[in-house]
């Protein structure tokens, strides 16, 4: 009898003490959870709530709070010198570097794409007068012209980036949509876009007008895709540019330590206080996506 009791109470306390274990993990758990949101939040500079249930790591709550305001501070200030520097170069260096742009760009319109466009019409006909239908050649003919089209895209990328549309007296709405039009006119491919008439100061407008360029010209040089679509919102503070494509994609961890344009891209965003992410995905696309925080001037 004493042997029944006993155990019952060592079971008793057994329970008591799993029980006690469970609420404490899952107090502990959520907890943490919370503040592992609330530090990914801050990361994407976005504003978090406060928790009132959680006492006990208010003082950390608030610290975390403050790692925000300050990373705001710093956005804003980043994005203010962005938008300074960006107003005292544009009436000098970037006339002059503008007016060589175009030099070059003439150039090899005139001579390198004049030349490609010749040289794909000859091998079109060369291989139209194949009338003996020999594979071999007509294999090689196929490659060859496949070559020089590839070719035509690559210096359509180029001229893209030597003859950027210029956004002085330009909304970027209206920029990007110029940009947009030259390119649908000259590329084979579907060019389509989505553009609000969003306002940020002049750095920023600067740096997602040349990420745009920067991301399509990538997806001229290397997709193989057929379509191009471009997406630029405003939504909960946020200006949001999306660039995607249905090309052949790619591994992104392979190629993003090494790709200047990915860099580039990367590197401007940040500057502004920006979120920069890309997905891709073997033969089905990739989509760039960039999120900057517009947070208004005291």
């Amino acid at each position: 009898m004493g042997s029944s009791i006993s155990d019952y109470s060592t079971n008793h306390h057994d329970i008591i003490w799993h029980t006690c274990g469970v609420i404490v993990a899952y107090v502990v758990n959520k907890r943490v959870r919370f503040l592992e949101q609330s530090l990914s939040l801050i990361l994407k500079n976005q504003t978090f709530t406060d928790e009132k249930d959680f006492d006990e790591i208010h003082s950390v709550h608030e610290k975390l709070k403050e790692v925000q305001d300050y990373i705001q501070q710093q956005t804003k200030r980043a994005q203010k010198l962005i938008e300074e520097r960006a107003k005292d170069q544009e009436d000098t260096i970037n006339q002059v570097i503008s007016e060589e742009r175009n030099r070059l760009a003439r150039e090899l319109h005139d001579s390198v794409s004049q030349e490609l466009f010749a040289a794909s019409m000859l091998v079109s006909a060369v291989n139209a007068s194949n009338h003996q239908q020999n594979a071999t050649m007509t294999k090689q003919l196929s490659q060859v012209e496949a070559m020089i089209q590839q070719a035509q895209l690559e210096m359509r990328a180029l001229l893209l980036h030597l003859r950027p549309v210029l956004l002085k007296d330009k909304s970027l709405k209206e920029g990007m949509e110029q940009l947009l039009q030259e390119l649908r006119a000259k590329v084979p491919m579907e060019v389509t876009w989505k553009l609000e008439d969003i306002q940020v100061n002049k750095g920023i407008e600067d740096h997602l007008f040349r990420i745009l360029q920067e991301g399509v010209s990538n997806a001229l040089r290397h997709s193989k895709a057929r379509s191009i679509d471009t997406l630029l919102i405003e939504r909960d503070g946020f200006a949001i540019l999306k660039i995607e494509d249905d090309g052949i994609g790619f591994n992104i961890e392979e190629k993003q330590a090494g790709s200047y344009g990915i860099i580039n891209m990367q590197e401007r965003t940040a500057e502004i206080g920006g979120y920069f992410r890309i997905i891709s995905i073997p033969e089905k696309g990739t989509r760039i996506e960039v999120r900057v925080p517009m947070i208004e001037e005291e």
